[in-house]
């Protein structure tokens, strides 16, 4: 599972609202195809570790993935059943702040239908739409 090794603060603010578009990560920067986010969501380490492994069942031993999001911000929780005050919960998980425009995967090195085949079940394990895109030729 994706986490940092170490971290300033513990238990993040969490600002719930995403607001804008990303304002970095919105080309194509290694691979030859991408799947680039259309809304804005809190993306976990486990979907993100779901998506590269789908990628990769479907890739087989050719080509090369890039992971472009990166999980770093802390989610915490409190125990279930357990009454409100007593401070911040304890942190639960590691989420990636993915804004609408980010590209979250890249790979290449496989063909066109493959990559497309590949890039769609990786989508279906990540709870926001996306779209595949290629790089452009010039």
């Amino acid at each position: 599972m994706l986490m940092p090794k170490r971290v300033k603060y513990r238990k993040p603010h969490s600002h719930p609202r995403i607001k804008g578009p990303a304002k970095r990560g919105t080309s194509i920067a290694f691979g030859e195809y991408a799947l680039k986010a259309l809304e804005p969501k809190w993306v976990t380490a486990r979907q993100l570790e779901a998506g590269r492994v789908a990628i990769g069942r479907h890739m087989k031993k050719g080509g090369k993935l890039w992971l472009r999001v990166f999980p770093d911000k802390a989610i915490t929780k409190h125990p279930a059943e357990t009454r409100m005050g007593k401070g911040k919960g304890a942190p639960d998980h590691w989420a990636a702040v993915v804004r609408p425009g980010r590209i979250l995967f890249e790979i290449e090195g496989i063909s066109l239908d493959d990559a497309k085949k590949a890039l769609t079940s990786a989508a279906f394990k990540l709870p926001i739409k996306t779209k595949f895109i290629t790089r452009e030729h010039v």
